[in-house]
Parts: structure tokens; C-alpha cells; sequence
């Protein structure tokens, strides 16, 4: 079943039939009657806290919203959980994200670092974070929080993306627009091998001993925003150069951030398959069908 708060008739949600697959209950994250009404009339057991308000840009703009969605909404559906009693969530897994860390010398970053976390977006995620293992500690409740690298691939069409805007600029005949200097490096996760990740995840809380951990998933390495678009590109088969428009590091950005996953790998069995030339052939394929 999935929670809805608006109801977009454009959004993929519904042109793209993922609606008539689910059940769909109407409630906002922060409403926590409404949310102990649903996990009890639906009798949920897994529950995987992926609603946020994501975009950095938006939480510049608007710091209040952006932490109303993504901090009550979190301690909302966690204290929700935790009233059930008996009739207690079995799984939780609370999406946090590598940007929780903040910047830091060292790299790449391994669980145990320090979240220092700056900017709206990324301080309202280490709240969240923080929120879900306290639950887990206090609690018992069986939580486990995801720190992703950027999931890309087939699907987003949140268009203040790299990847979704240099797919519609490839399309459209335009050369893609970098708004930095090309420098800043990133862990780019293909969107298949994030669900695995959750799902690997979410099997390990059938573990009391795994209740409360934290979880990186990604490549291990940096790539370049100058790099990746060059690649988008050359999966494109066009032949433009990008629109370097930038200077350094937007605001509110961090320079360099790629995770250390061998927790994950050693301890859930989980890595990732695809490959970024293959990741990005594969959603290049994906935007041309749907927007050419």
C-alpha cells in the first residue's frame, strides 16, 4: 500500500497505472491520528519511510516545510509505529541520506563518521536519522536507517536533477547545462540496485542484534558532475558538449561525497550490479521513449 497526501493527475503515480496496483491510503506524514488509523485498519507490518521533501533547492527556499515533511513526518510515523503494541511493525527502514554527513576531509565515508550535516536539506535528514535510531534505542523498535549514494535511472522526472535535466536537454537537440564548475564529485546508485539495497535491509531486521543500524550503499568512488554528463552523453549518441555555466560549488553543495559500503557487502551480502555506463544507457533509453 503506499500514503498519498495530493493527489497530481500528471504525476507517473497515475499516468503510469502504479496507483491501480496499490492500495492507497490518504493521510499526510505529519498527521499522526491519521497514520495509527492506517498501519491499524491495513494491519501494516513492513514499513518503509521513503516521504520526504527531497530537493535541495526547495529546502533553501522553504527550510520550514521542507523540516515539517521530513522531521515531524518522521517522528509522527515512528511514534505511530511504536503505539501499536502488540500489533507491532515489524520492519522500518527510515531513508536518511549520504548528505547527512555533511563535509568531511576524509573519504569515503564509513557509518561510523560523524553527521555534520549544514544546509536545510541535509540537517533536516540527520534529524531524521538521529530520530529513527533513538526509536530503535529507547524503544526497541526495529529500525534500520539507509544512507544512499544519489539513486539515478529510469523513472524521475524531478527535472532540478543532473540526471533527469541533462536527459531532457539531450533529447530536446540542447546541450546540457551544468550550473558548477563540472568539478563536484558524487556516488551515483542506479535505481535497481537501491531497491535491493532496501530490501537486503529490511531483511536484517528479522535480527534484534541489527536493530537501529545505519547502512551505506553505493559504488565507493567519486564522479565528477563534468564526467557523469559526458557519459549521459556518449550513452546518447549525440554530439554536444555541455554548457558550462558555473563556478565552483553551488551554495549550499558539497564538494565531494562517495560512501564506504563494506558493511552492507560483508554483513547483508548486498553490492551493487549496474555499472554507470549500463546504468545510464538503460535511462537514457527510458527519456527518449518517453519524452522523444
Amino acid at each position: 500500500m503506499a500514503l498519498r497526501r495530493d493527489a497530481d493527475p500528471g504525476a507517473r503515480f497515475v499516468t503510469d497505472g502504479i496507483e491501480g496496483r496499490c492500495i492507497v491510503a490518504l493521510a499526510d506524514l505529519g498527521d499522526y491520528e491519521a497514520l495509527v488509523r492506517v498501519l491499524n485498519e491495513h494491519e501494516v507490518r513492513s514499513v518503509y519511510h521513503l516521504g520526504a521533501q527531497t530537493i535541495v533547492g526547495t529546502a533553501l527556499r522553504s527550510p520550514l516545510s521542507t523540516f515539517d515533511a521530513n522531521i515531524r513526518g518522521t517522528y509522527a510515523l515512528l511514534e505511530a509505529c511504536r503505539s501499536l503494541g502488540e500489533r507491532a511493525v515489524e520492519r522500518i527502514v527510515v531513508a536518511s541520506t549520504d548528505k547527512a554527513y555533511g563535509a568531511h576531509d576524509e573519504l569515503p565515508y564509513r557509518e561510523d563518521f560523524a553527521l555534520r550535516a549544514t544546509y536545510p536539506y541535509d540537517v533536516s535528514k540527520a534529524c531524521v536519522d538521529l530520530i529513527a535510531r533513538s526509536y530503535a534505542a529507547t524503544y526497541a523498535l526495529p529500525v534500520a536507517v539507509t544512507r544512499f549514494a544519489n539513486v539515478y535511472g529510469p523513472g524521475d522526472v524531478n527535472w532540478s536533477r543532473l540526471v533527469p535535466d541533462t536527459a531532457r536537454a539531450l533529447v530536446r537537440g540542447e546541450r546540457p547545462v551544468i550550473r558548477s564548475d563540472g568539478t563536484p564529485e558524487r556516488d551515483y546508485l542506479y535505481v535497481d540496485d537501491a531497491v535491493d539495497a532496501y530490501l537486503a535491509i529490511a531483511a536484517s531486521l528479522d535480527l534484534t542484534e541489527l536493530h537501529g543500524r545505519a547502512w551505506n550503499a553505493g559504488w565507493g568512488r567519486g564522479v565528477s558532475v563534468l564526467e557523469l554528463v559526458r557519459r549521459l552523453i556518449a550513452a546518447s549518441g549525440r554530439e554536444v558538449e555541455p554548457d558550462i555555466r558555473g563556478a565552483g560549488v553551488p551554495h549550499a553543495e558539497i564538494d565531494r561525497q562517495f560512501l564506504d559500503s563494506t558493511a552492507i557487502r560483508t554483513e547483508l551480502g548486498w553490492e551493487p550490479r549496474t555499472g554507470l555506463d549500463d546504468g545510464l544507457r538503460r535511462t537514457w533509453d527510458w527519456y527518449l521513449a518517453r519524452l522523444g
